[in-house]
């Protein structure tokens, strides 16, 4: 029997995988597929202090082997979820990470204090790096600067573990992990979405209402493997990899580049089941090659 479990400092995990926000609703829109319990953890849609209805359709295009996504960032807020969702999906043996979003530094504090009055919640991803919602300003990890004062503010209200969510929309994604990192991140997820424009040629217009949308799957996963292991190789806080993994061989990738864990998005629309069955495909591979511990396969790549 192999051990899947990974040690991220402020939590351990019964295996590497994490359902992403944004592909995994509340968690439970996915409990008619799956056992819930199965997973290292999931992260719940990102939350704002009110709610929000998102983008105006239409907010989703395909692409080569990618979807692209101006979704907007609809929500429930914080006080409906803390209500009614919160106390059915706490009940689950699994990390509960909420993703949690701003239209301010102000707000993101606000969010966070008052999930801090719930129990339940093992850590909390800033999304400080969402490239689809329309108002301006409102991606601090574009910038150092921005995303040291935004994680250092929030940092300041809770103790709960603090994951930051970083964009690969930057050209050094380096200096901006290193700033969230001595603002006091527990962890850094990486990467979201990359920026991108689908063109209808009938028309002449964008596909997408919101113009420009956030690309996804597939198409992104060599680059965001290059991202993760440049990060990792460099901070000293656990890196949480994500971009394109549909298959166990695509998370044991990121795991070799140095991610501690991983977080499945696009594959949850394709496959309602994909995060346990590349749980299973990691369990079996680690069976096949004779590997005890799958954090012995961490970092592992040689250069």
């Amino acid at each position: 029997m192999t051990d899947l479990s990974v040690d991220l400092g402020f939590i351990k995990l019964k295996n590497p995988v994490i359902a992403a926000s944004g592909t995994f609703g509340y968690g439970l829109e996915f409990e008619p597929f799956i056992d819930l319990n199965l997973l290292g953890g999931f992260v719940v849609k990102g939350l704002y202090s009110s709610p929000r209805e998102g983008n105006v359709p239409p907010r989703l295009v395909e692409a080569s082997s990618g979807l692209i996504n101006a979704i907007g960032l609809p929500g429930i807020g914080v006080e409906k979820f803390s209500e009614e969702v919160l106390p059915q999906i706490r009940k689950y043996d699994t990390a509960l990470i909420v993703n949690v979003c701003g239209e301010s530094e102000e707000e993101y504090g606000s969010v966070v204090e008052f999930l801090d009055k719930n129990e339940g919640i093992s850590a909390y991803e800033l999304n400080i790096s969402c490239p689809n919602v329309k108002k301006e300003g409102l991606c601090p990890a574009l910038s150092p600067e921005a995303t040291f004062s935004t994680v250092s503010l929030v940092r300041k209200i809770t103790s709960r573990p603090l994951i930051t969510k970083l964009s690969p929309n930057v050209t050094d994604i380096l200096e901006i992990a290193i700033s969230a990192q001595e603002a006091g991140s527990d962890a850094v997820s990486l990467v979201n979405t990359f920026l991108a424009l689908a063109v209808d040629t009938e028309t002449r217009r964008p596909k997408l209402a919101n113009i420009y949308g956030g690309l996804s799957g597939p198409a992104i996963k060599p680059i965001a493997l290059r991202m993760v292991h440049q990060v990792a190789s460099r901070v000293n806080i656990p890196v949480i990899g994500m971009g394109g993994i549909l298959e166990g061989n695509d998370a044991l990738q990121f795991l070799i580049a140095g991610a501690k864990a991983v977080e499945v998005g696009t594959a949850n629309f394709i496959d309602p089941e994909a995060t346990v069955r590349i749980i299973d495909e990691l369990e079996e591979y680690c069976q096949k090659k004779g590997i005890d511990r799958i954090e012995t396969l961490i970092g592992s790549l040689k250069t």
